[in-house]
């Protein structure tokens, strides 16, 4: 008489669920423990309680001792089991061949892994940056990882944030992290330190609240925005910018319009670059703010921010200093009523040294001042504090974090500006809790066109399945007709019968679409989906993650 019993194994640490069939009457009504050295663990409970038994497999000397005690006496005895009749059991088998089931049954997830300004400082994350000439690579050689299908890069001076679909988040995320450590010198331990890790609707909200302004260090800056939209733009052809994350950027560039929209959460916002003039004056004597000496070094988009909110402080007067002129004349040409000097690289240390606060925000990856560079520099006037400023809102940074210790310079980076910002708390709050209703409800939607998706392989294969017969009956059809039938029937008869498919299948495939245009719930579509599987046996052995990840295997 055979029992099945529900046992849990854990194989290198994975845990599975299988079924056991005892086959000997003797362990009917038994709970049994196998162990097996380090790989296997297996327990079995029966379904009634009345009698218990233990049984416990460990090999000794090649054989498999065990011993079996019950719950009516202490009776235990020993006997020596050949190990091949162990693992010839019909459940070790099954834990053998399903290595990968533990991971390839799971739907493929969305996960963020990210370093940020409040995760992490400026020292790493300028180790950690990607320029953005470099997106393309990487996202080509994150999917090329076993686990990775779709990925993007969001590198920016206050995140370093890999947004990936991962056919298996454990080993996706392994993945990712042992490739960010490889790319940059970082060890693992300490990414692993100053990461954060979220998942699916999780990662979906932080990359709405990001886009919103929400996770900024200045509440509802616009630059996020944009550099959101530049991820999409530059992910533009990329095969392993997918259909998923694709689609997760694209609708974060609605959520952080409309939120900028129906809120006031832009309203009297700073952005980095505001905040770092703001941060400026803080330290200047405010006597001084008129005359201070004012030097920019890079006319990008950062730089030119920087020149436009010194504009509105006041200033009149500042040198620009930049690979080439074209940008500084464009700025100068929209700021006719203010004097700006261009100069070009060649000429910094010399404009360093007649300027009081030096801004810099450029894309160079290595910096610009260093020790020996500051401390020649010639004093600045008690009248500015004594002290020569560098505000450096550049990652990586552009003023080496050596030239702090100089006593005549004081440098401020992106990490400083939290001074800035810490005004208007209770405001700030006010304002993101209005904007989280709006990224609540825009997370639902998108979660649930990503679940829609789930139909989509069950559409193929339905359409795949119908051309097959439609194919072998369409040959029949030819062949009964003779071989001289004239092209024009043939193609008559071809029609017909691509005619009576399509309308056969469009009802199935009415109700497989879940677009927001019709009264069907998600669920529905779901349940039309796994009804339609059953039905024509479209469902294969193997599971579709499976499959991309020996697809994946096999290509290396």
């Amino acid at each position: 008489m055979a029992a099945a019993s529900g046992f849990a194994t854990t194989i290198s640490g994975a845990k599975m669920e299988t079924l056991l069939s005892l086959n000997s009457s003797s362990y009917s009504t038994s709970s049994v423990s196998f162990v097996l050295p380090q790989d296997v663990r297996v327990s079995c409970k029966p379904p009634r309680n009345n009698y218990r038994r233990r049984v416990l497999l460990n090999h000794k000397g090649g054989g498999v001792r065990c011993e079996v005690s019950t719950a009516s006496n202490d009776v235990a005895f020993a006997a020596e089991i050949d190990p091949a009749r162990v693992s010839s059991m019909s459940a070790l088998e099954q834990l053998k061949t399903s290595a990968v089931d533990r991971y390839t049954k799971e739907r493929a997830s969305i996960v963020v892994i990210g370093l940020s300004i409040h995760t992490a400082p400026v020292e790493m994350r300028e180790k950690l940056a990607i320029p953005e000439a470099e997106w393309p690579r990487a996202i080509g050689e994150l999917c090329g990882l076993n686990h990775i299908e779709e990925a993007a890069v969001l590198s920016t001076c206050n995140r370093m944030e890999i947004y990936v679909v991962a056919l298996s988040q454990h080993r996706g995320v392994k993945e990712v992290t042992e490739w960010m450590s490889k790319t940059s010198g970082v060890p693992v331990s300490e990414i692993c330190e100053h990461r954060f890790l979220l998942y699916n609707n999780d990662a979906t909200q932080h990359l709405f609240e990001v886009s919103a302004g929400l996770d900024s260090l200045v509440l509802g800056e616009g630059q996020i925005l944009a550099q959101v939209k530049q991820v999409v733009k530059v992910g533009q052809g990329i095969v392993g910018f997918g259909r998923n994350i694709s689609g997760l950027f694209k609708h974060a560039i609605t959520v952080g319009k409309r939120v900028r929209t129906e809120t006031n959460i832009a309203a009297g916002a700073v952005s980095v670059s505001s905040a770092a003039v703001e941060l400026a004056l803080m330290k200047l004597p405010e006597s001084s703010h008129a005359s201070a000496r004012m030097l920019v070094i890079g006319a990008g988009k950062m730089g030119k921010l920087v020149i436009k909110h010194l504009v509105a402080k006041g200033c009149t007067e500042m040198v620009v200093v930049n690979r080439t002129e074209d940008r500084v004349a464009a700025i100068r040409e929209e700021l006719k009523d203010v004097e700006i000097i261009y100069k070009p690289f060649s000429d910094m240390l010399t404009c360093a040294a007649e300027a009081d606060v030096v801004f810099t925000s450029t894309s160079s990856e290595t910096p610009l001042f260093v020790r020996d560079d500051v401390k020649d520099l010639p004093p600045v006037g008690s009248e500015v504090g004594g002290l020569r400023l560098f505000v450096d809102i550049s990652v990586p940074r552009n003023v080496g974090s050596c030239v702090s210790d100089l006593e005549n310079a004081r440098v401020y980076n992106v990490d400083d500006l939290k001074e800035v910002v810490a005004a208007n708390k209770e405001d700030r709050l006010r304002k993101a809790m209005e904007a989280q209703a709006i990224i609540n409800e825009e997370s639902k939607q998108f979660e649930a066109w990503r679940d829609s998706l789930e139909t989509v392989p069950t559409i193929k294969k339905l359409r795949a399945y119908a051309e097959r017969i439609r194919l072998a009956e369409l040959e029949k059809c030819l062949s009964k007709m003779g071989d001289d039938i004239s092209k024009k029937t043939r193609r008559a008869v071809d029609d017909l019968s691509r005619g009576i498919v399509n309308k056969l299948l469009h009802g199935p495939m009415q109700h497989l679409r879940c677009d927001g245009s019709d009264s069907r719930t998600l669920s529905e579509t779901l349940e039309n989906m796994h009804a339609l599987n059953r039905m024509f046996s479209l469902e294969t052995e193997v599971a579709i993650l499976e499959q991309k990840i020996r697809a994946k295997q096999s290509q290396k």
